[in-house]
């Protein structure tokens, strides 16, 4: 079965795309019909799959998710006791709870079976860079 991993650099929150990346592994692992998994090595940020035609739609998420679960120093978070890394940290898990840190993707064809707007994300949820590694994961 085809595997490989993929390392994302990211420069703080947001959605960063890497479904042509996810592309080129299926077309060059030559399945014509099979499952791609794919799972984050992380607990701090998230997997989507999301549109991508259009940047203000990973914007409004980023935001939603900002005012849903606002850092730990703010005062509506003081029930939080998890601390130590920063007042971001506590906040990215409950982000990454809520979200997935994998998902499956139907391959027809050779080809990721995606929608016409749909995009493979990793969701970073920290405000500092991380380097974030994503497992892809092939069955025929």
């Amino acid at each position: 079965m085809p595997q490989s991993t993929l390392t994302i650099s990211t420069s703080g929150p947001g959605l960063y795309e890497f479904t042509d990346r996810a592309k080129t592994f299926v077309r060059e692992a030559g399945v014509e019909t099979g499952l791609l998994t794919v799972f984050v090595r992380h607990t701090s940020c998230s997997l989507l799959i999301q549109e991508n035609a259009d940047p203000d739609v990973r914007r409004d998420l980023d935001a939603f998710f900002r005012r849903l679960v606002p850092p730990s120093d703010d005062p509506s978070m003081r029930w939080v006791v998890h601390t130590t890394e920063g007042p971001d940290d506590m906040p990215a898990h409950i982000k990454a709870a809520l979200t997935a840190v994998s998902l499956s993707v139907p391959v027809t064809s050779g080809r990721l079976a995606l929608g016409t707007w749909q995009g493979l994300y990793l969701f970073e949820h920290r405000e500092s860079p991380h380097r974030r590694e994503i497992v892809l994961h092939l069955g025929g």
